[in-house]
């Protein structure tokens, strides 16, 4: 059986770990380096880096602090944030990188994912997708750190993204992100009901409950952000309790 993976997520804004609530009022947390060396001592099973600002703002990502990075840790890294070509791919993997996460211009040029798929692998291709209720069983894909609405249903664009070649894909809430009121259940079930690659639930985490639901509900790992950085709750902590739900986790001494 496949163990849950915990991981946290460094969103980054000018060098340094921001976080809000519903994608606003970001706060700066900290120095990416420092935490993403922490959290992997801690546990963490994968680290997620996303330069929050690099699409809407039309530049490319930190390569410097994903290399820094990369030198510290020993895990599974995902890197995302303005990715446009293959080429952008491409120095992301070299710097040290397993994975690319890509949102914005995958809706734009859908092509991209097959063609990333067949050049890198399908396990090196992660694609974000953000939303927002439309209704009480509908959501809406957000981009340009949520600040477009694509009108695109979130059922469609899993699908499709599965069909060009995904090996993941990163879901997050908009609704939830930051609220602490738990994982969007009904999001991961309808989602998960319609697609048979992995899914990272991502936004609303507030209690260890919250990580079991999310696995009940059709997600194979979970992201947590301000959890950790406000030092809330701890990997170790999450891991226990799911562990004590006969939830197959990976524990480190």
């Amino acid at each position: 059986m496949l163990r849950i993976r915990i991981i946290p997520c460094l969103d980054v804004l000018d060098g340094r770990i921001v976080k809000g609530v519903n994608f606003v009022n970001l706060k700066n947390t900290g120095d990416p380096v420092l935490l993403a060396t922490r959290y992997a001592s801690l546990g963490a099973d994968e680290i997620v880096f996303l330069d929050i600002s690099a699409t809407h703002k039309n530049y490319n990502l930190e390569i410097d602090i994903v290399k820094k990075i990369a030198k510290m840790i020993f895990i599974p890294f995902t890197v995302g944030g303005g990715i446009k070509t293959l080429e952008n791919i491409r120095n992301i993997l070299n710097a040290g990188a397993d994975k690319i996460a890509i949102n914005s211009f995958a809706v734009k040029n859908p092509e991209i994912i097959r063609i990333a798929s067949n050049k890198f692998g399908r396990q090196c291709i992660v694609v974000a997708i953000d939303v927002k209720m439309s209704s009480k069983t509908n959501w809406n894909v957000f981009i340009h750190g949520g600040r477009i609405d694509t009108g695109l249903d979130v059922v469609y664009w899993a699908q499709e993204v599965v069909r060009l070649g995904a090996g993941e894909i990163l879901l997050t809430s908009m609704d939830r992100d930051g609220t602490k009121r738990g994982y969007d259940l009904n999001l991961l079930r309808t989602v998960s009901n319609f697609i048979t690659i992995p899914i990272i639930a991502s936004g609303g985490a507030g209690k260890v409950e919250d990580f079991a639901r999310a696995y009940e509900n059709g997600a194979s790992a979970m992201l947590v952000a301000s959890l950790f950085h406000y030092k809330e709750l701890t990997i170790y902590n999450i891991k226990k309790y799911l562990k004590s739900q006969n939830i197959p986790v990976r524990m480190i001494n």
